[in-house]
């Protein structure tokens, strides 16, 4: 693979970009202190906005490794920040990323995330060379895996009692996109 870091990427509405310090503020309040939108994830509720500071900071001091993919996802027109999308562990063996995502409640169910979804996995096969993008969710979670489907990912299986997110042990569905399923959806 060849590491490029966290690029900004632009579709139709979206501007996926770097975290910046700034941004704090409008995580805490779209997406990190939700309560709806932390149900399957592994980390809790931010019950402060100094716990996103923290995030926000974590995220930003990454970006000094090439291999760190944090993007925040930025509205076009209104410069509203409403989720991020991340590559969550990768595999330099069989060349895979695995991608994680969040999304504010105020904006489920509107296709931004499969649209972000889609040029973070174009960027990864494309420009990174990634043989593999992976992504799980929670089988309870089934808008999540909608959003997997649309892109074009391929279903795996379900491995059962495999993860522990905020609802406890859970079954995760496994979803991939190869670089040889060409345009499935993209």
């Amino acid at each position: 693979m060849e590491h490029k870091g966290t690029q900004t990427l632009e579709t139709d509405r979206l501007l996926l970009r770097p975290f910046q310090v700034k941004d704090a503020t409008d995580v805490y309040q779209n997406w990190t202190s939700d309560e709806k939108v932390t149900t399957y994830l592994t980390w809790q509720r931010h019950q402060a906005l100094k716990d996103t500071e923290d995030y926000v900071q974590f995220c930003t001091q990454s970006y000094s490794q090439e291999t760190s993919y944090r993007w925040i996802i930025e509205l076009k027109e209104s410069k509203q920040v409403i989720g991020d999308i991340s590559v969550v562990g990768l595999d330099e063996k069989v060349q895979a990323a695995e991608l994680g995502w969040v999304l504010g409640s105020r904006w489920w169910g509107q296709g931004y995330m499969p649209e972000a979804l889609e040029a973070v996995s174009r960027f990864l096969l494309e420009e990174v060379g990634c043989l593999r993008i992976v992504a799980v969710h929670d089988t309870e979670n089934t808008p999540s895996g909608r959003v997997m489907k649309k892109v074009g990912m391929t279903y795996e299986g379900t491995l059962r009692q495999a993860a522990r997110n905020n609802r406890g042990i859970v079954d995760i569905a496994v979803y991939s996109l190869l670089n040889t399923d060409k345009n499935k959806s993209r």
